[in-house]
C-alpha cells in the first residue's frame, strides 16, 4: 500500500511545479515597480555620446527634474518612441538619454535620423549603468527629482497617450 502511494508523489510534484510555472508566466514583468524608486540615482562616471572627452556623473541630475530615457540604435521600439520624446522636450521637459549597449557611430546616426530631444546623452556602451538601473530592455524611462532621487519608472516606450501622464509626474516633482 505504501509503495503505491509513493508512486503518486512524482505526479503530485509535477502538478505542483506546473502550477507555479504557469503563475509565473502569467505575470507582467513591466508591471513591477523598480526597487530603485525613492532611491538616489546610481553613481556613475561616463562620457557623453556627442563628446567622448566630456565626463558626466550623477550630479547631472541635481537641481532639475529630469526624464532619463534608456535607448539604443538597435532598438526598433526606440524609433517609434522618438516623436513622443521630441514632444516632451518641446513642452519643456528636461530629457537626458542613456545610449545603451551601442556604438558611438550608430548612436549618432540614430539621433541624426530620428531627432535629438536630449540635453545630454550618456554613452553606456557596456551597459554598466543600465545594469545598475535594472534595465532589462530598451526603452525604459526614469523620472529623477531635483535631489537626484528616482521617483517614477516607465517600462517600454512612451506612447502619445502616456505623454500627459509623464508631464503630470514631472510637474508633481518640480515642487
Amino acid at each position: 500500500m505504501k509503495s503505491r502511494t509513493l508512486l503518486f508523489l512524482p505526479l503530485l510534484g509535477f502538478f505542483g511545479l506546473s502550477f507555479f510555472f504557469y503563475q509565473g508566466l502569467s505575470m507582467d514583468p513591466s508591471a513591477r515597480d523598480s526597487p530603485l524608486l525613492a532611491q538616489p540615482f546610481p553613481p556613475f562616471s561616463l562620457t557623453t555620446l556627442e563628446d567622448p572627452s566630456r565626463l558626466v556623473d550623477e550630479s547631472l541630475f541635481k537641481g532639475k527634474v529630469t526624464l532619463v530615457n534608456v535607448w539604443g540604435e538597435w532598438c526598433p521600439t526606440c524609433k517609434h518612441e522618438m516623436p513622443q520624446l521630441l514632444d516632451l522636450a518641446a513642452r519643456g521637459v528636461r530629457l537626458v538619454g542613456i545610449n545603451y549597449k551601442d556604438t558611438q557611430a550608430k548612436g549618432l546616426e540614430f539621433l541624426d535620423e530620428f531627432g535629438n530631444p536630449f540635453e545630454v546623452n550618456i554613452f553606456d556602451p557596456e551597459g554598466n549603468l543600465g545594469f545598475e538601473l535594472g534595465v532589462y530592455g530598451a526603452p525604459e524611462s526614469y523620472l529623477v527629482d531635483t535631489e537626484g532621487t528616482i521617483r517614477y519608472k516607465h517600462t517600454g516606450y512612451i506612447t502619445s497617450e502616456d505623454v500627459e501622464r509623464v508631464i503630470q509626474e514631472v510637474e508633481k516633482w518640480k515642487r
